[in-house]
C-alpha cells in the first residue's frame, strides 16, 4: 500500500477485508473501497467467517465492526493478535464504532486495533486513517497483557519521574551542567545580527 509517487497512492493490488453484520454497512464500506481503486475485497457479515478466511489466505488491512452477536470487533481483534501466527498477526485493523466513548476507544486500542473511526463513515476520513496506517512505524508490542500495534502514536517516552520500560526510552535523568551558563549579554551578541566584512 505504499505510495507510488508523492502524492499519489495505489490501492488497486491491496486485498482489503470488511466485516459487519449490516449488509447496508457492509455495501457502504465496499463502494468507499471500490472508489479507492482496491479491487480485491473480501466482504464478511460475521467475525466468525472471517476468522476461517484468514485461516486461509492474507489481506492487506481489515476494517471490523465493534458491535456484531457471536464474536464482536474486541474479541475479532484478540483472537487475530494472539491466536495467528506472523505475519498475519500484523494486519492494520481498523474498528469501526458507533459510539465513539472514549471507554470505547480505550477498549479497542487495547484490545490490539490499529486505529478506530466513528460511524457515520466518510470516505475522506476512511482514506485518511488508511493512508496513515500505510506510513505506520509504530513498533508490534507482544506482552502477556498486549499484542498489537505500540498504543503511543506520539513517543514522548515515559511519564516524568517514572523508568522506561521499553530498550529506546531515554533516561528523564538531565545531569549537571558541564560549562557555566551564558549570561543575558552572551545570549544577546549570539542574537545581533552582525555585518560581514569583505
Amino acid at each position: 500500500m505504499a505510495p507510488a509517487s508523492p502524492g499519489r497512492v495505489n490501492l488497486e493490488h491491496s486485498t482489503v477485508l470488511l466485516i459487519d453484520d449490516n449488509p447496508k454497512s457492509l455495501d457502504m464500506l465496499s463502494s468507499i473501497f471500490h472508489g479507492f481503486g482496491v479491487k480485491e475485497q473480501i466482504k464478511c457479515e460475521s467475525a466468525v467467517a472471517a476468522t476461517e478466511i484468514l485461516r486461509r489466505r492474507m489481506v492487506d488491512l481489515i476494517l471490523v465492526d465493534c458491535s456484531m452477536p457471536e464474536m464482536d470487533g474486541y474479541d475479532f481483534v484478540r483472537w487475530l493478535r494472539r491466536e495467528t501466527a506472523p505475519p498475519l498477526r500484523y494486519t492494520p485493523v481498523i474498528m469501526l464504532t458507533g459510539h465513539a466513548a472514549q471507554s470505547m476507544v480505550h477498549k479497542s486500542r487495547d484490545c490490539g486495533a490499529s486505529f478506530v473511526v466513528a460511524k457515520p463513515l466518510t470516505p475522506a476520513v476512511l482514506l485518511k486513517r488508511t493512508l496513515w496506517l500505510a506510513g505506520d512505524e509504530r513498533e508490534f508490542v507482544e506482552a502477556d497483557g498486549y499484542v498489537g500495534p505500540d498504543r503511543r502514536v506520539r513517543n514522548f517516552g515515559p511519564p516524568l519521574g517514572q523508568p522506561g520500560r521499553r530498550a529506546g526510552d531515554l533516561s528523564t535523568h538531565v545531569g549537571v551542567a558541564k560549562e557555566p551558563n551564558l549570561d543575558q549579554a552572551d545570549i544577546d551578541m549570539l542574537l545581533k545580527p552582525q555585518r560581514v566584512a569583505l
